[in-house]
């Protein structure tokens, strides 16, 4: 069983953990014993799937909301923030829930949660004059589903599977339908909201239905949940976990944030440019958008059913990954033509396609199934933090030193990669 040798900062396999893990046998083993499908791995992907959908769907479409409700540029941005903040407050806490009562007891409600959000903005928009405000409310709560959704789904990987190297490749299948819901976003919102407006509204709470019922019929998670400790006990016990393991898991929070942010960033950036620069609007805005976030879907899946469970290698991809994250970041300096800038943000799609399979599998694998929701709900709520900070800063630096902006980029994930470097040190399969 792989867990963090804190004293010398890398994952490692002790004898003694093992003979630890010997004595929990029994239900546990028992639990383990469920089979998983084909059609239980599917489900589960839909999660991230429609989460993304429910988010970035909107994105390409904000600039008809914005006419069609009469408001200011930045009272629309807000339908995508307060969405974000919500989930950044109150994923560790569904983390915890997910941990003590159980990972599909949080998720299913959360999706419920988010799909009555979704009816609520898109009755709203249909029939209430002046409806800003409560489409504002049905967002923040769409957040508050998203935040027991999607970042439960690490954890629950973790539970079902007993090989490292089923759950490292199925998590490389979660990141892929994560980055697919971005591929599929602008392209499927700018399609439903030409129907109507807003219709991408009402699409939420029916993508919300579709994976409830997945997730009802076809998964099955093995063992039971444990009582809750009152919250200051998980507060401290937390604290004392993240404190022992803070080598590693501090690095890899770090760098989940930087890469969300760059991608994030870059995107906004290739947005605005097709938009004000070359007047593409719509589908065929969304089809270019779809282009680099294509390659990182496609590397997502490879990486996931290569790295298995060999840590060194999860290192080292991450860390290539990022150095090709820098090469495509400083080369949009360098030119401003169509398709010069597709090809360059297609190389930093590759390496960050190449980095997230890698992270995920690190945090899962590194951590007990005790800890294991809470502490992989805290790294979701930092990568929304990127997330929620990569298009208003990057919106900051095109406009206050564009010449610079790039190599602004570049430079933080350069941090990143020194991260990887120094803080992440592992070692190869176990045997």
């Amino acid at each position: 069983m792989d867990h963090i040798n804190e004293e010398k900062g890398f994952f490692s396999f002790s004898d003694e953990q093992d003979k630890k893990e010997k004595t929990k046998k029994g239900t546990a083993d028992k639990s383990k014993k469920i089979k998983v499908t084909k059609m239980s791995i599917f489900s589960i992907s839909s999660i991230p799937l429609v989460m993304t959908l429910g988010n970035s769907m909107l994105i390409p479409v904000l600039p008809n909301i914005e006419r069609q409700l009469g408001i200011s540029s930045f009272k629309v941005s807000m339908i995508i923030t307060v969405y974000s903040i919500l989930a950044i407050l109150l994923i560790p806490v569904a983390g915890y829930l997910s941990d003590h009562i159980g990972r599909k007891k949080v998720i299913i409600p959360s999706l419920i949660i988010a799909g009555i959000g979704g009816v609520i903005c898109g009755f709203a928009a249909w029939k209430i004059q002046n409806s800003y405000w409560i489409i504002l409310a049905g967002r923040a709560l769409q957040g508050i589903g998203a935040a027991g959704a999607f970042p439960i789904v690490l954890p629950l990987v973790g539970d079902m599977f007993k090989k490292e190297e089923e759950v490292s490749s199925t998590l490389g299948i979660i990141e892929t339908a994560n980055t697919l819901g971005k591929v599929l976003s602008p392209v499927l919102g700018a399609v439903i909201a030409g129907i109507v407006w807003f219709m991408p509204f009402w699409a939420i709470p029916v993508f919300c239905l579709i994976s409830i019922l997945l997730i009802i019929i076809f998964v099955k998670v093995p063992g039971g949940p444990s009582e809750p400790p009152p919250f200051r006990v998980f507060i401290q016990h937390t604290r004392k976990v993240m404190k022992k393991e803070k080598k590693w898991l501090y690095a890899i929070f770090f760098i989940g944030v930087i890469i969300m942010f760059v991608l994030f960033a870059e995107q906004f950036y290739l947005s605005d440019i097709l938009e004000k620069k070359y007047h593409i609007k719509n589908i065929k805005k969304g089809m270019y958008l779809a282009i680099p976030l294509g390659a990182l879907c496609l590397t997502s899946f490879i990486t996931g059913k290569k790295i298995k469970e060999d840590q060194n290698l999860m290192k080292w991809i991450t860390f290539t990954g990022i150095v090709l994250i820098i090469i495509g970041t400083i080369a949009l300096s360098f030119g401003d033509n169509l398709w010069y800038i597709i090809g360059v943000l297609t190389i930093s799609g590759i390496g960050i396609g190449a980095s997230l399979p890698p992270l995920d599998a690190l945090i899962t694998e590194g951590i007990e199934k005790e800890e294991r929701g809470t502490i992989t709900s805290l790294y979701s709520s930092m990568r929304f933090i990127g997330v929620a900070a990569g298009p208003p800063i990057m919106a900051v630096l095109s406009k206050e030193i564009p010449s610079f902006q790039f190599y602004i980029l570049a430079a933080v994930a350069a941090i990143a990669a020194l991260a990887v470097l120094f803080r992440i040190k592992a070692k190869g399969n176990a045997h």
